[in-house]
């Protein structure tokens, strides 16, 4: 009779795609990760390409994160428990899982307040030196793994991590059911946004972007208005739909000032906006008498915390395939990394499949 700490058959070495210089993947065979007694060993099944990912890979570096040797990118995944630690109870060899990848301390005010995000000693697959999941197998604590239901799939599973920024911005901007909200940037993180708003209650959901095709799916994901900022001044198509009264609130995904600009224009005297996006730039002007006269609460978000549960609960529900326009083997890391940098027209969310 198998128990719970019964094992697949896992191979001894594993192949990991290593981004070894800026805008170079080179694929290498290293050991299969031993574990602790507090971690899992996934075998990977799906991985999303991030924006950071392509950060990483274009610049070797964000902000005061710094690529000082080879590093494996990576952090939307999900996969199949193939090995339990003795100190894990709640997962068992064969579970499907999400892997929430930042891995806190717990003991820290930040940790202990349950607004772990802000850990200063987390560990975040694909962040400097943390490796991440474009790897055919993952070791992980198991306190940041959670069993998915049998009718989601790993794609699914691996767009829990960008749904749980959109859950967590909404959280933090307390946003109630019948307010109508602004969402600029059609990106993963924007359309997430969309789909926990509508989740949310919102009555009025009104995104903002350049790219048509990104606008289109928003509108099937649950947006009911779409404006092209190339095109269209988004101040006059909110006064135009709401006679001048605004919106609630205002989420600012896509690091552009000029969104976020925009976003001051269209939210209600004693609204509320969230910033999201990182600018390329650290400083950014706003109008401080309107803020102050208006009386805006802004607030900015980093990742997100006790979003999981709740974020695999709402998005099995949703039909996400529109989502997902390419796919790539491992082998391909490369490619997946160059399509999801050029082709931002075309793709919307690039996906890895490491046993591929």
């Amino acid at each position: 009779m198998k128990t719970l700490k019964d094992e697949c058959s896992i191979p001894e070495r594993m192949l990991a795609a290593y981004l070894t210089d800026p805008m170079h993947i080179e694929l290498q065979e290293k050991p299969v990760p031993q574990i602790r007694d507090d971690e899992v060993l996934i075998r990977v099944e799906s991985v999303g390409v991030c924006g950071s990912d392509v950060h990483y890979y274009e610049h070797g570096r964000i902000g005061r994160y710094v690529v000082e040797r080879p590093l494996i990118l990576g952090h939307e995944c999900a996969g199949t428990v193939v090995r339990v630690g003795d100190g894990v109870h709640h997962l068992r060899v064969g579970d499907r899982v999400a892997v929430e990848p930042g891995v806190t301390c717990g003991r820290c005010p930040a940790c202990k307040s349950g607004r772990y995000n802000l850990c200063p000693d987390v560990q975040f697959l694909a962040t400097p030196p943390v490796d991440g999941a474009f790897a055919q197998y993952l070791a992980h604590r198991a306190d940041f793994v959670y069993r998915i239901p049998d009718d989601m799939s790993f794609e699914q599973a691996a767009l829990v991590e960008p749904f749980s920024v959109g859950l967590h911005a909404l959280n933090r901007v307390r946003l109630q059911a019948g307010e109508r909200v602004a969402i600029m940037g059609m990106g993963p993180v924007g359309l997430m946004c969309v789909i926990a708003a509508k989740m949310k209650g919102a009555s009025e959901i009104v995104v903002g972007d350049v790219e048509p095709r990104r606008l289109d799916v928003a509108l099937q994901m649950g947006a009911t208005h779409a404006v092209h900022v190339g095109t269209q001044d988004v101040g006059e198509v909110v006064q135009d739909l709401f006679g001048g009264e605004g919106v609630d609130v205002g989420v600012e995904t896509a690091g552009n000032p000029a969104a976020l600009t925009s976003l001051f224009a269209i939210v209600r005297r004693g609204g509320r906006m969230a910033l999201v996006g990182m600018p390329p730039i650290a400083e950014n002007t706003i109008n401080v008498t309107q803020f102050v006269d208006d009386e805006i609460e802004m607030c900015g978000v980093f990742r997100y915390a006790n979003t999981y549960p709740a974020g695999i609960s709402l998005l099995r529900r949703i039909d996400t395939s529109s989502l997902i326009t390419d796919a790539y083997p491992l082998s391909k890391v490369g490619e997946a990394l160059e399509r999801a940098r050029t082709n931002k027209a075309g793709s919307i969310k690039v996906m890895v499949y490491p046993q591929r």
